[in-house]
């Protein structure tokens, strides 16, 4: 149906100049991240009223966590909802919907959006920090993420990639290194993608200090998807080819715009937050698109502040149980500055920063082969 669909249009834009641009990438590439912070704008502030009558206290403020944080109290949750329906809008309009890819990463970001939702909800409406338990949520994350990966071994398995490219590894800075798993693929793709969702979760702790390190790593794997997709670039930078994975720029201009539209109202101090509902849909959709473009180590690099802010609550917690005794203040590790004395804005910027650098090291894996 949609590829009847997208032939109709295709057909009638053949006739006209500008329509006829549509059919660019790089021209959907924009539009589809105006669309997305379009739409997140313009949900703004009736958005946030609604969702602050219908929570009354809004998302609870953990006590044990830095003071300076009480402040935050009424502040409601789930604007999540502001991106992801830009997200929506943005793809729906401007992506491909004959891609499998596309329908691959719209499935994770939508299930992990609402299995964040609910547990927003159980939060909100408990009024305790603990929603779901995190047996409840690994388990239906590790369900998805199977899915995902299937599908998309699947999918490689009959285009026309590279023979054994469905279930192997790429490794960065090594044009030619490719670990064949086998079907164990599925379970290391399922890692990537529920390991990077939970991790842009724990880094969702301070006003802004998570969207715009996605929306970094989001741009950074617009440009891998895009030149991996594209026979000539990939063959020219020696990485491999995906067919068909161009059309995933699309899904990460639609990140970038409808995270744009949402920092609008979250920059500090936050209006409100974007809870589970927005950082575990995001960190998944991070997670298959670099299955999808086999870049799944380099998403490690990319989104390497992700991981350092993961890594830092499991040697916190290692550590604890061994020892009794903390190796930082307060995990994940930027409550651990703010325990030291540096201000909100501070740790924001200076781990934007970071997270900048990273990306950028990350990209240059492409040509470092």
């Amino acid at each position: 149906m949609f590829y009847l669909l997208y032939l109709y249009f295709a057909d009638i834009a053949s006739g006209y100049p500008l329509l006829n641009l549509i059919q660019y990438q790089t021209v959907r590439v924009g539009l589809a991240m105006v669309t997305a912070m379009i739409v997140a704008v313009a949900m703004g502030s009736r958005f946030i009223n609604w969702m602050r009558a219908k929570q009354g206290r809004g998302q609870p403020i953990r006590d044990d966590g830095p003071v300076t944080h009480l402040s935050k109290v009424g502040t409601p949750t789930m604007g999540g909802l502001m991106i992801l329906a830009g997200i929506g809008a943005g793809v729906f309009l401007w992506a491909d919907l004959t891609s499998p890819y596309i329908w691959i990463v719209s499935l994770v970001t939508a299930a992990f959006g609402v299995l964040g939702f609910i547990d927003d909800y159980a939060k909100v409406s408990k009024q305790t920090s603990a929603g779901l338990t995190s047996k409840q949520k690994l388990l239906a994350q590790v369900i998805v993420a199977v899915v995902a990966g299937v599908l998309t071994v699947l999918w490689m398995t009959v285009s026309p990639t590279s023979p054994g490219l469905e279930t192997s590894i790429a490794f960065p800075f090594f044009k030619a290194v490719l670990l064949n798993v086998g079907w164990f693929y599925v379970a290391f793709a399922a890692f990537t993608i529920v390991g990077f969702s939970n991790a842009v979760n724990l880094t969702d702790g301070l006003d802004g200090l998570a969207i715009v390190p996605v929306m970094m790593a989001a741009a950074a794997f617009g440009v891998i998807s895009y030149l991996v997709g594209n026979f000539l670039f990939s063959e020219y930078l020696q990485v491999h080819h995906v067919p068909g994975a161009g059309e995933l720029a699309i899904f990460c201009a639609a990140i970038i715009g409808g995270g744009m539209g949402f920092l609008w109202y979250n920059a500090p101090p936050a209006k409100i937050f974007m809870g589970d509902t927005g950082s575990l849909a995001l960190g998944g959709a991070l997670g298959a698109m670099a299955v999808a473009t086999k870049h799944e180590l380099v998403l490690g690099i990319v989104g390497g502040l992700f991981v350092i802010e993961a890594a830092s609550v499991m040697i916190q917690v290692a550590y604890f149980k061994m020892t009794g005794k903390r190796i930082f203040l307060m995990a994940p590790i930027h409550h651990h500055f703010e325990k030291m004395g540096w201000p909100e804005s501070t740790v924001v910027i200076r781990f934007w920063i970071v997270a900048a650098l990273l990306a950028l090291v990350g990209l240059s894996t492409l040509k470092l082969r």
